[in-house]
């Protein structure tokens, strides 16, 4: 029979063995994970230092990279000369950067929503399409003397305000909900014109969680890396090498020019 010690002695054994395997697995997952990570920094350098990345056959590369690789070389170049051509204020870079980022993350939103619903909808459109026999269609100006008999009874301020409605400003709703300079808004509504439907067509290639996770998160962060990139390339002073003989030479020097006065421009 065993005693309590002994008992005792024999769990407190099974727990340690537990913590154990626990921790290796943890540690083993990790360490698996760095790895991924690592390699996929080295990919995403390459392509920020303009070389040419790896294509051959990799069991660890991810196929939500590769797809991004490729959407990348397509929407960079565009967003890039846009960027470039807002040169009058820093402030209409900056708005055109937060306004592509928000307007890619609004994008990618509901298509992660509505591949995550995927099947179930699939299925609910099939019954739904079944149930329905026919469309019934409604004329509104059959049977009735035709349109020139409608009497529209809305005051001239509804009128008005239809029409506003109407002919509301489609770059409104693009910069919803960011700040920024205007023009900087504009030209990312257009930009970003050009690039939504790739952006899209790329994301909806992926139905593996992982692949879309992660084409998600590193499409954001490449996007935040090339917008760094461009205003380093962009930045309108650089400072002149130099060395020490110069700057020895440059203070030791004393010109003087005699009648020199001060001249105003007159413009």
């Amino acid at each position: 029979m065993i005693t309590e010690k002994e008992e005792t002695a024999l769990r407190e054994n099974i727990r340690a063995m537990i913590r154990y395997v626990k921790q290796k697995k943890q540690k083993d997952e990790y360490a698996l994970r760095s790895v991924i990570r690592d390699m996929m920094d080295i990919e995403l350098k390459n392509l920020l230092e303009g070389q040419t990345p790896d294509v051959d056959p990799s069991p660890n590369k991810s196929t939500g990279i590769n797809v991004l690789e490729e959407l990348l070389k397509k929407i960079i170049p565009v967003l890039e000369t846009d960027y470039k051509s807002l040169t009058t204020d820093n402030s209409q870079r900056e708005s055109f950067r937060a306004h592509i980022i928000n307007a890619v993350i609004n994008t990618l939103t509901p298509a992660k929503v509505n591949t995550a619903a995927g099947d179930e909808e699939a299925e609910l459109d099939a019954l739904q399409e079944i149930e329905v026999d026919e469309e019934i269609e409604i004329n509104v100006g059959d049977g009735v003397g035709g349109d020139d008999k409608f009497i529209d009874i809305r005051t001239d301020a509804e009128k008005a305000a239809d029409e506003d409605e109407e002919d509301e400003d489609p770059r409104d709703s693009f910069g919803a909900g960011v700040d920024g300079d205007e023009t900087g808004r504009n030209v990312a509504y257009q930009s970003f014109k050009k690039i939504e439907a790739n952006i899209i067509d790329s994301y909806e290639l992926l139905s593996n969680d992982e692949d879309q996770e992660l084409f998600y998160d590193y499409l954001i962060a490449n996007l935040k890396l090339y917008f760094d990139k461009f205003e380093g390339e962009l930045a309108s002073s650089v400072e002149e090498p130099t060395n020490q003989a110069y700057d020895m030479a440059k203070s030791e020097e004393t010109p003087e020019v005699a009648g020199e006065e001060d001249l105003e421009l007159e413009i």
